[in-house]
């Protein structure tokens, strides 16, 4: 580091040791934030989560080391590298950052004077570095257009499974958008689940198969309209152009689910910047039959059905973000909590039994398919414009591989 960069960074960190940056010696429990009934309704209206926001949070302290100001804190983080940071960077943009963590803070409904170890955790080493990249990739996509030309949204897929944090990531990503003055889009491969009566017919032609009776697995989604949604999305280039969002109700026919009214789905107006695209199998593509077979026979079938996703979801995609984790059991962990969280909230949870059923519907479809991912990256996705994140089971940002 040259000497000029020397004397910025450490004028930066003197300024940050000027700032109040508290950490609470409380870090157990929910400590992600108090009284979230009015975040939780402002996500449910969207219909994205099946579980309590702070289902996603984090519930105990994160492991970090002891930190002296929070540049250093920064710095430290897991994604920094990943993400084409250096410390001079980081000192060179440090007022946006504490800006991004003022405003979580509020969208949250944290104090930011009196933040614990896995608030400070999940805001400057998970959330902001991630929209910082993505800031990067839709730079990069911009870039590629002439000035005159109509730019489309850029696309970015988040391939993460069940109850890992994705959809609040996502949550918090298009607030942060938004409160720079850019608009995003968020969709879920939930809202193209079949109709109930489709799903119903699924369920006929397919007697026995498990994997199918429900909505969740290759084949439960009606690809014809993600085709038209997400071309639709592509042309939101200018001003008052407009397009309604399908949606899905997880609490129709019982928890059976169906498409909601389109009278419910929500507005989006142009020119759009991003669509954050999140899914539990996005990416996901076939691998030989003999693979499928040794899981779980039942996902033949299943294997069968990717092959038309690519068209219909993949290749719209051009910057990609997958969430890794370790164990894929770990995904009824995070399920189960989400059902306490719920019962504790008063609403209506599943039982532990019918959690694990929940659950061991998508993990045969997990075994199978995430080493592919994991190994090969998303169904045509571009190493260049690839973030992984490899998290633990406390949902946190971890080095990895």
């Amino acid at each position: 580091m040259s000497a000029v960069s020397q004397q910025r960074t450490a004028a930066v960190k003197s300024k940050l040791h000027s700032m109040p940056s508290h950490i609470s010696s409380s870090g157990s429990g929910c400590s992600w934030m108090k009284n979230n009934s009015s975040i939780q309704d402002n996500i449910d209206g969207q219909e994205r989560r099946e579980g309590p926001l702070h289902s996603a949070l984090p519930t105990t302290p994160a492991q970090v080391s002891s930190v002296k100001d929070l540049f250093e804190f920064i710095c430290s983080g897991p994604l920094i590298d990943k993400v084409g940071l250096t410390s001079e960077k980081v000192a060179e943009s440090i007022d946006k950052w504490v800006l991004c963590a003022s405003q979580l803070c509020r969208l949250f409904q944290i104090n930011d004077l009196y933040l614990t170890e896995p608030q400070k955790v999940r805001i400057y080493h998970y959330y902001i570095p991630v929209f910082l990249w993505c800031e990067e990739e839709i730079a990069r996509h911009n870039s590629t257009f002439k000035e005159k030309d109509e730019i489309p949204p850029l696309v970015i897929g988040f391939s993460a499974p069940q109850g890992c944090g994705k959809t609040t990531l996502v949550f918090a990503l298009d607030f942060l958008f938004r409160i720079t003055g850019r608009k995003t889009a968020t969709i879920s491969i939930d809202d193209f689940y079949l109709t109930a009566e489709n799903q119903a017919k699924l369920r006929e032609s397919n007697p026995g198969n498990a994997l199918l009776e429900f909505r969740g697995n290759a084949g439960s989604h009606d690809l014809s309209l993600s085709v038209e949604t997400l071309t639709a999305l592509s042309k939101l280039t200018k001003e008052g152009t407009k397009l309604k969002l399908p949606r899905y109700d997880k609490s129709a026919y019982n928890g059976r689910g169906d498409r909601a009214d389109p009278s419910k789905w929500p507005e989006v107006e142009g020119p759009l910047t991003a669509v954050l695209f999140e899914g539990w199998m996005l990416g996901f593509k076939p691998v030989p039959v003999e693979v499928v077979k040794a899981v779980d026979p039942q996902l033949e079938i299943i294997n069968n059905n990717l092959q038309a996703y690519y068209d219909s979801w993949d290749k719209f995609i051009k910057s990609w973000i997958v969430i890794k984790i370790q164990d894929p059991s770990c995904v009824y962990q995070w399920r189960l909590q989400a059902e306490i969280g719920m019962r504790a909230d008063g609403k209506t949870g599943m039982s532990d039994e019918e959690v694990l059923d929940f659950v061991s519907r998508y993990l045969p479809a997990y075994k199978a398919y995430l080493p592919t991912l994991y190994s090969e990256g998303p169904n045509g996705s571009d190493p260049d414009h690839l973030l992984v994140v490899e998290i633990d089971e406390g949902r946190n940002p971890i080095l990895g591989n």
